[in-house]
C-alpha cells in the first residue's frame, strides 16, 4: 500500500473520527471502503448510462417483431 496525504475540513475530520467505525477500523480503512464504493458505483452508472444510450439509439424496423407474438410458451401450473 502506498501512503497518501489528503486535506480535510477539520469539523469534517472531527465527525468522522468521532464514528465508532471508524475508531474500531481506522481512518484509512474507512477511507479505502469509502473509496472502493465510489469507484464501483461510478462504474455501474457509466455501465448503466452506456445502456440506455445504445438502447435509446437503437432503431427496430417497424415489422422486426411482427409474428412473434405466438411462438413462445407459458409453463403450465
Amino acid at each position: 500500500m502506498k501512503a497518501i496525504q489528503i486535506t480535510m475540513d477539520e469539523s469534517l475530520l472531527a465527525e468522522f473520527d468521532a464514528d465508532g467505525e471508524v475508531q474500531s477500523k481506522g481512518r484509512s480503512a474507512i477511507l479505502r471502503r469509502v473509496t472502493a464504493d465510489y469507484l464501483a458505483r461510478r462504474k455501474r452508472n457509466k455501465i448503466s448510462a452506456d445502456y440506455k444510450q445504445a438502447y435509446r439509439d437503437a432503431t427496430v424496423p417497424e415489422n422486426e417483431l411482427e409474428g412473434w407474438q405466438d411462438e413462445g410458451e407459458w409453463p403450465t401450473e
